[in-house]
């Protein structure tokens, strides 16, 4: 279907050849075969016929074709999409009808045919086609709102070209005809006339896009659906409204001129960029009257400001009638109207003032923190708003800070106070200088007009009165060196009277003195010492001793001070070391820090120095110290050292000289962590007291049984047959001296002694020999038996108690009863075992004596006294260290 218009004389003649040699054929029922009789060749956009898509699916939302030469509308019109040449008979294709929703889906198949028999006119002569202009009409078309009719209206008229061969129905669709507004148009199908059957609103409807259908009797569409738009024209019966019905602005008083108060707006429901729609705007009304102040924009509705008179004091409100009209406020355009107030706030324009410039006030002497004046004044501003509130500040006089002037904040009054004591004898009276404001900022016009603060000027006069002593200044400074001789005179605090600014007539005391350290003269006020003063005892803060005084004159009226005593330190005490008990875990600790302190002023502490006392060879092999900064040091061993506790001296000393020593004791632990040696100690500790009883009685028990054995092996020994004397020759060699002299023998069961002066009784069995070295007896001791190199290593012995050691009888290094003790049972012992032998042959390693070799040596016990027997074997020099084979070696040859 096109729109009316001539057309081009070959599309025409093809159209007329289509209409006359078309064939409709249908099936008679849905989705099954569709035959169309068709011509051998089709143009583009021919219409091959229609399917009646609603039989076979009526819920259809989407339609499909298999051959891409044709295309079909949605009421089954199927149309030519490429020019059509049937070579064969028969060409056919395929309609999918989907409904996408239920998903179903149906097909029809399309069977295209040779034209078999041609379609009769309307008149029963058959004519010739022939070629002839098509006109498919009408021009788009127009209606106006609320048009008065006479109804139904006619609009105009649709014709179709097929019209003049063939009986052509028309139909129309679309909103207002099968959509809401329903039946407002309707066309007659034998002519084509479109009426209109009531008025229509163009602010509900503008336009109606109607579709115009051109149909033959049998349903064929004898043109393609005609596109029918009806425009509604608009007329001018809406009135403009404002968005609002009563505007509420607010303005500063301060606005300068152009300042925008607001923007009122208005909307017309007529169509749009029409005279119609076009708005002015206006001021009706303004109250008050005068002056007129605001104006508004006639075409955006903005209010401003146009005059300076917009002073809250004199009005704070204004109302404005609006007007706002279409037709660009011509006469007879529509107009509608709405209220705008205005409300003016506050600016600080008006600086507070005094009611008076001078004010004059009287207070006595010594008050403080009364009430003496309230000054009231006036300001035009909003009240109870910060241009409203004052804010007082006294510009001169007080400079002192005897006075205080603070806002009453329900009167506005500026409330002055005096809050420091004024001094007649100082000052008589005093001139204040007092200055207001408000809690704002003065607006930037008022800043003009404004130019000095309001300022009054109030006249204090102090009144005199009897006053009682002074203590002033409260605290008073005296310097006293620590350790000064007790009754030391030192000056003490001073008060005067302020009338006559002398101390005569006043008596003093001491209130509070913290370690009773000084008395104070009641009528100099002068102190003396009554104790030593210790700076270190009292702790004073930052060296300072504060005394409390009374001041009293003959009234008895008194004023108190403080005496602050700074106490001079001296050098009176020595550094002192922090540590008393450490734990070095060895080897994971190589040292241990020490650290010490000195109550002295640091003048006379730091830096210390720290060394060993004097301490014990070993302690200084062992130990050495460093210094690690003023106040510590570092305590190291060396790597030889045993596992024990040490106590260690350590002398520290300040700078001074001053100087203390102290016994640190030093766990050398063989632990991981020093907590873990604190805690093995404290647990034996709290064992041994539990048996701490038992085991004391159980040791004097077992000395006892020691002792009686000894006892009872001397008794057995006496008892028992004497060695003979070439065999006691042969074992008991004395060889203990340097130079040639006689030998001196003692058997087993007696003993030679020789002497200086021959007066020596014989002892048996325990001395080797007595042998006159340089006027003293040198006595040397011998182990025998069992008693060799290795067991004398297990008791930690020295050379002297393990080889037999150097005796010295006048000094008694040893007694009588230790020697006895030690050498009677291993000597009989020895002797026994020997005397056995039945050849009596000596061993060649049996009782051999080695001479003294000095004191302290590190080799250690070289005692060999065991014998060359099967069963007494000599397997025990294997586990004697390398320092002692050579020996050993020498000892096993006898």
């Amino acid at each position: 279907m096109d729109a009316a218009g001539p057309r081009s004389s070959l599309r025409g003649a093809l159209c007329s050849l289509l209409l006359t040699l078309m064939l409709f054929s249908f099936a008679c029922k849905a989705c099954k075969k569709v035959i169309f009789n068709i011509p051998s060749k089709l143009e583009a956009d021919k219409m091959v016929g229609r399917v009646n898509l609603k039989e076979c699916l009526r819920s259809a939302d989407l339609i499909q074709l298999s051959d891409p030469d044709f295309r079909v509308l949605d009421d089954g019109s199927v149309y030519t999409a490429n020019t059509i040449v049937l070579s064969d008979e028969k060409r056919s294709f395929t309609l999918w009808l989907s409904d996408t929703k239920k998903q179903t889906r149906k097909e029809i198949t399309v069977l295209l045919e040779h034209q078999k028999k041609v379609l009769r006119k309307r008149h029963t002569k058959e004519t010739v086609l022939r070629r002839s202009k098509r006109r498919w009409a009408p021009i788009p078309c127009s209606m106006q709102e609320n048009s008065l009719g006479p109804f139904p209206l006619f609009l105009q008229q649709v014709q179709s070209d097929a019209a003049q061969n063939y009986t052509v129905f028309y139909s129309i669709s679309g909103r207002g005809v099968d959509q809401e507004p329903l039946n407002l148009f309707f066309i007659e199908k034998d002519t084509g006339n479109l009426f209109c059957t009531r008025p229509v609103d163009r602010e509900e409807y503008d336009i109606f896009d109607l579709i115009a259908y051109a149909s033959t009797a049998d349903g064929y569409s004898a043109d393609l659906p005609l596109p029918l738009p009806i425009r509604v024209e608009d007329e001018n019966d809406n009135h403009p409204l404002f968005t609002e019905q009563i505007y509420n602005f607010e303005v500063p008083e301060s606005s300068k001129l152009g300042t925008t108060v607001g923007v009122v707006c208005a909307t017309d429901r007529d169509e749009p960029d029409t005279m119609h729609t076009r708005l002015k705007y206006s001021i009706l009304e303004q109250t008050p009257r005068s002056p007129g102040i605001f104006s508004v924009h006639p075409k955006t509705g903005v209010i401003t400001i146009v005059s300076n008179y917009l002073d809250r004091e004199v009005v704070d409100k204004y109302k404005l009638i609006m007007k706002v009209q279409d037709m660009d406020g011509q006469f007879f355009g529509l107009m509608s109207t709405s209220t705008c107030l205005i409300t003016v706030k506050d600016s600080n324009d008006n600086a507070p003032a005094f009611k008076e410039n001078t004010y004059e006030v009287s207070v006595e002497e010594n008050a403080f923190n009364v009430e003496i004046l309230r000054i009231p004044i006036e300001d035009k501003d909003l009240i109870n708003t910060a241009n409203w509130r004052a804010n007082f500040t006294i510009l001169k006089g007080n400079e002192n800070g005897h006075f205080k002037i603070s806002t009453d904040k329900k009167t506005n009054e500026g409330v002055l106070c005096v809050v420091k004591p004024l001094n007649y004898e100082e000052n008589h009276q005093v001139i204040l200088e007092i200055g207001v404001g408000n809690e704002a900022p003065f607006s930037r016009d008022s800043a003009l007009r404004t130019t000095t603060m309001n300022r009054a000027l109030v006249t204090v006069h102090v009144r005199d009165q009897d006053e009682g002593p002074e203590c002033n200044p409260a605290a008073q400074y005296v310097r006293i060196k620590e350790n000064s001789v007790v009754g030391s005179n030192i000056n003490g605090y001073k008060a005067y009277d302020p009338e006559t600014k002398s101390s005569n007539g006043l008596r003093y005391k001491k209130l509070h003195d913290p370690e009773g350290w000084i008395t104070i003269d009641e009528i100099s006020g002068s102190i003396k010492t009554s104790k030593i003063l210790d700076r270190e005892a009292a702790i004073p803060r930052n060296n300072l001793y504060n005394i409390t005084v009374l001041a009293t004159d003959k009234d008895g009226r008194s004023c108190t001070g403080t005496l602050v005593v700074n106490v001079e330190d001296v050098n009176d005490n020595a550094p002192k070391i922090l540590q008393d008990y450490l734990v070095i875990c060895k080897p994971k600790m190589g040292y241990t820090d020490i650290s010490a302190v000195d109550p002295d002023e640091p003048i006379h502490g730091a830096p210390f120095y720290f060394s060993l006392a004097n301490t014990s060879p070993e302690i200084n092999k062992i130990w050495t110290l460093s210094k690690i900064n003023d106040t510590a040091a570092r305590l190291t061993y060396q790597k030889n050292a045993d596992f024990q506790e040490y106590n260690i001296p350590i002398t520290v000393k300040d700078r001074a000289g001053q100087s203390a020593t102290k016994t640190l004791r030093v766990n050398l632990c063989d632990c991981t962590y020093p907590s873990q040696c604190v805690v093995a100690k404290r647990s034996a500790g709290a064992s041994l007291g539990k048996w701490a009883i038992l085991a004391i009685l159980l040791g004097i028990a077992l000395l006892f049984s020691v002792l009686l054995t000894l006892v009872c092996g001397v008794v057995g020994a006496k008892k028992k047959k004497g060695f003979p004397e070439d065999l006691a020759q042969q074992n008991l060699i004395i060889s203990n001296t340097e130079a040639p002299g006689d030998d001196k023998v003692c058997s087993g069961n007696e003993f030679m002694t020789q002497t200086v002066n021959n007066s020596s009784q014989g002892l048996c069995g325990t001395m080797g020999s007595g042998v006159k070295n340089g006027g003293q007896e040198i006595i040397e001791m011998v182990k025998g038996g069992h008693q060799t190199l290795e067991s004398c290593r297990g008791h930690h012995h020295t050379l002297d108690s393990c080889r037999g050691g150097h005796v010295e009888m006048d000094n008694s290094r040893y007694t009588y009863s230790e020697w006895h003790n030690f050498t009677q049972p291993r000597l009989h012992e020895k002797l026994h075992l020997c005397n056995q032998n039945e050849d009596h042959i000596p061993s060649q390693d049996y009782i051999l004596t080695y001479n003294y070799e000095g004191r302290g040596s590190p080799a250690g016990s070289v005692g060999c006294c065991s014998e060359k027997q099967e069963e007494d074997g000599l397997d025990f020099l294997n586990n004697l260290e390398a320092k002692f084979t050579s020996l050993a070696e020498t000892c096993t040859k006898g």
